[in-house]
């Protein structure tokens, strides 16, 4: 028996057409007008984003086209191997068949390039020539600050002080291919300038940067913003990722009974989960679908279904989804790509209707299967990953105890080579579990914009 077998497409079979889960989820909550509650249109987002764009996020259309230039800056990484985990699973000593699909191959190291091509590709196409983003752990930064190098662009990125501290090559990478990075909360916007008045200390999070990033892009007329997660034209690119896993499935004669993503914004998970649930609403099998996202910033097992901002600022038109409220500061655990406080809409819209469910998990068990898997499969998986992983392995474990050979697709979604230092804290024992304060969520929950209905 082969102890690794990997699932390979050709570049003719990398989709023509990203797939739209909108398509298939009827009446969705339109974004809101944050000033007149209206429903957002596409010349409220022209400020910000090409119309092309701005038309894909309010997009219903169930498949739209890939330009053949994104299509050709694809092949350099993609279609992206789907893996069968024959080692795992014989050290787990479980009947279940374990497979990955692993995104780590990219020029970046992740999903993100995704959409940071696409993005790119419109705004070039648009004239623009300067983008605004934040990041997190730096995966999409380093995504961006690649896609703008394709495209000869400039790329601000303002990245999450705690993950510019804990992940200088991330930062590094960034500038290698050209991109200004800039720890947040920062002194260049004024939404960064009040909250270091307030607490010079802030970690930052996703929403902070996001508040500088569209604080950057709304006040330059030749800046537009670029976002790496949470919309519906980031999901929307990312689903290459199932659909690709879909088709190697079939070579594979086999189908996952469970399919698990790491969820934090929503782009990785959305992008490997959203085309296996489509099929399942068009009539084809039902797949159990499990998102995973950290115990301390827990968006969708604590958080509230509701309009909210997705930034700390108040800049964006208000979004129904799950959400910690767009106030609240997560602790500084090494997922940093994880720590957000609201999820997609469309990801919040399947858990709602009961299409998707959510678990929390802590920072230990985390790294724990990380170097499980690693130690099996020879892949160091970024932190963000070890979280779909943890939660493959507990099903796996399931499997084993109930005698039962189910098929388990997680996403791999980038490698954890700039990470190591985390790993570093893990093996050496300083590394702990991070609690989310029940105080600080009820506060930030009680500054939910309430004149919305929901």
């Amino acid at each position: 028996m082969t102890d690794q077998i990997k699932y390979v497409l050709g570049e003719k079979d990398i989709p023509r057409t990203w797939y739209n889960l909108a398509a298939d989820l009827p009446g969705g909550a339109p974004m809101l007008h944050p000033g007149t509650g209206a429903e957002i249109t596409v010349d409220d987002l022209l400020g910000i984003m090409p119309e092309t764009l701005a038309r894909q996020e309010l997009s219903r259309e169930a498949e739209i086209e890939i330009p053949e230039p994104v299509r050709q800056i694809y092949a350099q990484f993609r279609p992206a191997p789907l893996f069968r985990a024959r080692r795992l699973e014989r050290a787990l000593g479980t009947p279940a068949r374990i497979y990955y699909k692993y995104e780590g191959g990219s020029p970046a190291g992740s999903h993100k390039p995704n959409t940071a091509i696409a993005q790119a590709y419109y705004n070039k196409q648009a004239g623009v020539t300067r983008l605004a983003t934040e990041t997190g752990a730096g995966q999409w930064g380093s995504s961006l600050a690649l896609a703008g190098a394709l495209f000869e662009m400039d790329v601000s990125v303002f990245m999450v002080k705690v993950s510019y501290h804990q992940k200088p090559y991330r930062r590094m990478l960034m500038a290698t291919y050209g991109a200004r990075c800039v720890p947040s909360p920062s002194t260049e916007t004024a939404a960064g300038r009040a909250i270091l008045a307030e607490d010079p200390d802030c970690p930052g999070s996703l929403g902070i940067a996001t508040s500088e990033a569209l604080e950057v892009a709304g006040g330059n007329s030749d800046v537009n913003y670029a976002g790496g997660s949470v919309l519906n034209h980031v999901l929307l690119h990312q689903s290459v990722i199932g659909q690709e896993a879909i088709a190697q499935f079939a070579l594979a004669d086999d189908y996952p009974d469970i399919v698990i993503g790491a969820t934090g914004g929503g782009s990785n998970f959305g992008g490997l989960a959203f085309p296996f649930l489509g099929a399942q609403l068009r009539g084809g099998s039902t797949v159990r679908v499990i998102a995973a996202e950290p115990s301390s910033c827990p968006t969708m097992t604590q958080g509230t279904l509701s309009y909210d901002f997705g930034d700390t600022a108040g800049l964006t038109p208000l979004i129904k989804m799950h959400t910690l409220g767009h106030s609240f500061v997560p602790p500084p655990v090494h997922a940093g790509g994880l720590r957000y406080h609201g999820m997609a809409p469309l990801v919040s819209e399947a858990l709602d209707r009961d299409l998707i469910e959510a678990t929390a998990v802590k920072q230990l068990s985390c790294f724990a299967s990380g170097i499980t898997f690693a130690r099996a499969e020879g892949i160091v998986p970024a932190p963000e990953s070890t979280h779909a992983i943890d939660v493959a392995i507990r099903e796996a474990l399931r499997c084993r105890d109930e005698g039962v050979a189910r098929t388990i697709l997680f996403g791999l979604s980038g490698h954890g080579h700039f990470d190591l230092g985390a790993y570093e804290a893990y093996l050496s024992g300083s590394l702990r579990d991070e609690e989310f304060d029940p105080a600080a969520l009820e506060s930030s929950l009680a500054k939910l914009p309430g004149f919305v209905s929901v």
